[in-house]
């Protein structure tokens, strides 16, 4: 028999947490070590040492600018909205011009989720190729469009081989939080759905890991 309410779909957004995921070049792979056992302690626990980049996180303000706002001085509805998916597979620059195409959809929303396909290199080499990235002109228009933060399912919001994170810099200044490593955006069909994507509360985090998930109307 059907129950009376619906459930709903829920989909998760977030890469796992292993020794051998791909990291940010220049940092350190996560340790997770067998803190105690059931069999000798009488009861299990793990200890964890990584980055507050890790895998599907969130960057805040203070990631790159010493004067802005670290994740736990945010107030926690940051961290959840109405979201929506942006196609730029195959696109080596996301435009201005491109974006104006969704200026709809984009107006309405508290994220902007970037579906690039590049998820499916996670775990391998080319993960670190290039994925598509928003130039300059692009990441001015978005900070004007009152959204919490975007999201993207690459490593970074910048290319690989710059040594100053311009975007990151246009983007993070704006106030918004950036979320990277996402995966599964191809699961959400829906034009526009409630994003939740919770940081650890972490004293003066610079970013943190999260559990994103995506839930459908």
């Amino acid at each position: 028999m059907m129950s009376s309410h619906s459930h709903a779909n829920v989909v998760d957004l977030t890469h796992t947490i292993t020794e051998d995921m791909p990291v940010y070049p220049g940092t350190d792979a996560p340790i997770i070590e067998q803190g105690t056992t059931v069999a000798k302690e009488g009861f299990a626990e793990k200890k964890l040492t990584f980055f507050s980049h890790v895998g599907t996180h969130m960057d805040a303000p203070a990631h790159i600018f010493e004067d802005k706002k670290t994740l736990d001085a945010l107030p926690v509805s940051t961290f959840t909205g109405s979201a929506c998916i942006i196609d730029v597979a195959g696109k080596n620059v996301i435009t201005k011009d491109y974006l104006q195409q969704h200026d709809d959809r984009i107006s309405h929303c508290d994220f902007v989720i970037f579906s690039s396909g590049h998820e499916k290199h996670w775990g391998t080499e080319t993960y670190f190729s290039p994925f598509p990235t928003l130039n300059k002109e692009a990441a001015n228009w978005l900070t004007t469009k009152n959204l919490k933060g975007l999201g993207i399912d690459a490593i970074s919001f910048d290319t690989m081989d710059v040594t100053t994170l311009f975007i990151h810099e246009i983007l993070l200044g704006s106030g918004m939080v950036l979320i990277e490593n996402l995966r599964n955006l191809d699961q959400i069909k829906a034009p526009v759905f409630t994003f939740v994507a919770l940081p650890l509360k972490i004293k003066e985090s610079d970013g943190s890991p999260i559990r994103a998930i995506a839930i459908l109307p």
